[in-house]
């Protein structure tokens, strides 16, 4: 753990998981290396002016988002908790690409969240002349240290900070590879905007029931759950490999429009016999906006009558962090249909 700002006014602890915003141009071997992150102030003075108290906690070995897995999430809820009541709120920098699965999964994680935990990174290195990584780290810190007129944090919640924009974390999907827009969060709008000041958009953030009631920390998941993309010409074979695998407890099917699936016998078929193997089916749309109404058509309907669940207007990262947390949860597959039906974490519009 790296000191380096004292203040009265705020306590922040940036945890480094690694990725893009983390990486300087090493001029010798003219390569990207990971920098000492205690030396962020050097590379990112601003932060100074907040007066904020400013720590940083650096994963060893550091995590290329692509090799982001259910164990990293634990370990960064481990953290979260183990400083929890030292910190008024924490900045998790990491790699964009699994970005918004991780933000989804510590939304779950975190139950009672009385303090900001903001997801942040960049498209461009922290040491480049026109990186990103300056104004989303800045935002994001100022965003985890705000507080309102009785004390209390701002935004509560597990966020992604990009490109001025706060998103709910569990709301958000990575849509662009090389623009510094790089998350949109289609069916939600943002929780805070940053422009000359903050806009916080307050009617829509999500509150403890309790201010004074330290979160309970997941840390159980089960993993065994698959995604099945449709596409036209999809293999009988294909489907059953997923749907009826052995090793999986649940699927997320990825379905065409406000929820359709092909008609064919088949098919249907091998939706019900997966759903009679007591396997959960869970419909969400391919679409980047907009959501699931299996009542609408005759297709959407079949998929209903055959067992499948309404994923509403989840998006497929928040729907896999949402299943990876209820089986961890209950062992009763009953239990977790009945609370992937309900709205958890802000995670869907009913």
């Amino acid at each position: 753990m790296n000191r380096m700002n004292i203040s009265d006014r705020a306590a922040i602890l940036l945890i480094y998981t690694g990725g893009t915003i983390g990486m300087k141009v090493d001029q010798k071997e003219q390569t990207l290396k990971p920098f000492n992150f205690s030396q962020i102030l050097e590379e990112v003075p601003e932060l100074g002016k907040f007066a904020y108290r400013i720590d940083s906690y650096t994963f060893n070995p550091l995590i290329d988002s692509s090799d982001i897995e259910p164990s990293h999430w634990v370990r960064m809820a481990e953290v979260i908790e183990d400083k929890y009541d030292e910190y008024d709120g924490f900045v998790i920098l990491h790699g964009t690409d699994t970005m918004a699965y991780s933000a989804s999964a510590l939304s779950f994680m975190i139950e009672g969240q009385t303090k900001p935990v903001i997801f942040t990174g960049s498209q461009l290195p922290i040491g480049t002349p026109r990186t990103d990584g300056k104004e989303n780290l800045i935002s994001a810190v100022e965003i985890a240290a705000a507080k309102d007129s009785q004390g209390h944090a701002v935004v509560p919640e597990v966020c992604i900070c990009f490109d001025n924009i706060l998103m709910r974390g569990n709301r958000a999907s990575k849509v662009n590879s090389d623009n510094f827009r790089a998350f949109r969060s289609e069916n939600y709008p943002p929780l805070a905007e940053a422009g000359i000041n903050i806009r916080y958009n307050t009617g829509i953030i999500r509150k403890p029931s309790d201010w004074n009631q330290k979160p309970i920390f997941h840390k159980t998941l089960d993993t065994r759950v698959s995604i099945l993309k449709l596409h036209p010409g999809i293999t009988p074979q294909t489907v059953s490999d997923i749907l009826c695998g052995k090793e999986t407890k649940a699927v997320i099917i990825e379905t065409y429009g406000s929820g359709n699936a092909p008609s064919k016998e088949w098919f249907l078929s091998l939706v019900r016999d997966a759903a009679e193997m007591g396997k959960i089916l869970l419909n969400v749309t391919q679409c980047r906006a907009g959501g699931v109404n299996m009542d609408i058509y005759a297709t959407g309907k079949s998929l209903k009558t055959a067992g499948v669940t309404n994923g509403y207007d989840s998006t497929t990262e928040s729907a896999l962090a949402k299943l990876f947390y209820l089986l961890g949860q209950f062992p009763d597959i009953e239990e977790v249909r009945k609370y992937l039906d309900l709205d958890l974490r802000g995670e869907i519009s009913k």
